[in-house]
């Protein structure tokens, strides 16, 4: 189910995991596996290209409790349907108006959420989400576009020194962000 800018909804399935995106059984004294502990994933991201490549990592979140934060549009309506949505204001290029309403919907979202780590591809919804999660101490993990060899995405550009992870699909992405981690494309 979705959610107005306003309040999200709860709805759909819930599921999130921790930064460290490794889904690693904890072990105890008595070396018996215990179960690896489900994360709180905040999965952010602009409608179109940037939210079908977070689609693409699906293995991973469809196993994590999860809210969708992302813009209210045909394409994110279809591929979210069932999913705890929260929608963020559009459009957000050179608009300072929608800028600080997504900066005030980031300030609540991460506050009654809770999450232990942000996922974004971008674009402009993800910095005042950043921004937040940062002042609450909450991981941050971003993924390059893959189209991005000659220069950096300005999200990419504002993000990085936000994230605590951050992750490329093409070896060349290296020399623009050197604390980059390669992880091979994604689509």
């Amino acid at each position: 189910m979705s959610t107005s800018p306003a309040r999200p909804e709860t709805g759909g399935s819930t599921a999130v995991r921790d930064t460290a995106v490794r889904d690693t059984a904890v072990r105890d004294d008595d070396a018996r596996p215990k179960p690896a502990t489900r994360t709180r994933a905040l999965l952010v991201c602009s409608s179109g290209g940037h939210l079908l490549l977070l689609h693409q990592l699906q293995p991973w979140w469809e196993q994590q409790e999860r809210l969708w934060v992302t813009f209210r549009k045909l394409d994110s309506e279809s591929l979210l349907a069932g999913e705890q949505v929260a929608w963020a204001y559009h459009p957000v290029t050179r608009n300072v108006g929608n800028f600080l309403r997504n900066l005030k919907l980031a300030w609540r979202v991460v506050r009654e959420y809770r999450p232990n780590v942000v996922v974004s591809t971008g674009a402009g919804v993800a910095l005042p989400i950043f921004v937040v999660a940062r002042m609450f101490k909450v991981k941050t993990v971003y993924v390059e576009a893959y189209e991005r060899i000659e220069s950096r995405s300005l999200t990419g550009r504002l993000c990085y020194p936000l994230s605590d992870l951050f992750l490329l699909q093409w070896e060349d992405q290296k020399r623009l962000y050197p604390r980059g981690e390669v992880i091979g494309r994604l689509l």
